[in-house]
């Protein structure tokens, strides 16, 4: 077994009825790393995944997990392997703790206090909330601590206390070396939790990397707004701003200024404002999110089957991504 490389999938491949769903993407996740698989719905994320746990035969490819075929190796990876898949279920009147002593083969009461499921141990599954059963999947996918984990939408349906419990909780599961691929529409837990982040469309890879590199290489501009009145302006007049390092564009909304350019030219507009012995009450700074940076780079990116707008329509939508 690789303990450096607990995913390697190279060239894979998958098609439905002559609709080809994943198109000769590689990827890595290594162990203690947590890797975040994003695209819209129709991207191939879920396929990929699929395959790499084994539920899916490729058409094409090499994928290994562990060193090991999870095709025709699969019998061997079930101890190592964990997963909370988006559509997860049980049978409606099986409770809780009876859920969780199938999975496991015992009681765990740290994991269902960590989850916040202890007082519902006796609960039917029917009888759970949405996000009750969101969190009961992710128990039942740690239950046998697997040095892997597939998470397919981890906090759908989570209010923010439990989305923050579950942060943490895979937190945990990175410094004791587990390693996590994250499927998900929710950029915010991609940028919270990703070592790196793998942007799919119609099948393939766009770009891989930190949420950083990704912010840096997509969306590396910055937006400033402040006020500036006639009388204040001093030396700063629109032209200066202009000139500064980085500045891209300026305009104005009455007293109001708003200026975009590279995120260096915040330093340099902040020195200018100072220099002319002005410091606006209602600086306003807006600099890119990972959101923001992977939005940008899929407009700019033409596909023949997907319209980029689509990632911005289904960006916190679940869906089945085949």
């Amino acid at each position: 077994m690789d303990n450096v490389n607990v995913v390697v999938v190279r060239d894979l491949r998958k098609t439905y009825g002559g609709r080809t769903v994943v198109d000769g993407l590689d990827l890595d996740v290594g162990a203690g790393e947590i890797v975040g698989l994003i695209g819209a719905n129709g991207a191939g994320k879920t396929t990929t995944v699929e395959c790499i746990q084994g539920l899916r035969r490729p058409d094409a490819g090499t994928l290994r997990v562990f060193g090991l075929d999870p095709v025709n190796e699969g019998e061997r990876l079930r101890c190592l392997v964990g997963s909370q898949l988006q559509s997860s279920g049980l049978p409606d009147r099986l409770r809780v703790g009876e859920a969780l002593h199938l999975f496991a083969g015992r009681h765990d009461d740290d994991l269902l206090e960590e989850f916040g499921l202890s007082d519902r141990r006796r609960s039917a599954f029917g009888s759970l909330s949405g996000g009750e059963r969101q969190r009961l999947f992710l128990v039942l996918a740690l239950v046998n601590r697997p040095r892997l984990v597939i998470l397919d939408e981890l906090t759908q349906g989570l209010d923010p206390s439990a989305r923050r419990s579950v942060w943490a909780a895979i937190d945990q599961l990175r410094a004791e070396g587990t390693a996590v691929l994250l499927v998900t529409h929710e950029l915010e837990d991609a940028e919270r939790l990703c070592d790196r982040v793998v942007a799919m469309r119609a099948g393939r890879v766009l770009d891989a990397g930190s949420p950083a590199e990704l912010v840096d290489r997509h969306g590396a501009w910055a937006t400033m707004r402040f006020s500036m009145p006639a009388g204040a302006m001093g030396a700063v007049t629109p032209e200066c701003l202009r000139r500064l390092p980085g500045v891209g564009e300026v305009s104005w909304d009455g007293a109001k200024v708003i200026l975009r350019g590279e995120r260096a030219a915040i330093a340099h507009v902040c020195a200018a404002l100072v220099s002319a012995d002005w410091v606006p009450p209602d600086l306003s700074v807006q600099v890119p999110s990972l959101e923001d940076a992977l939005v940008d780079l899929l407009e700019r990116t033409s596909a023949d089957d997907t319209p980029a707008t689509d990632y911005v329509v289904h960006l916190e939508t679940i869906g089945a991504n085949r």
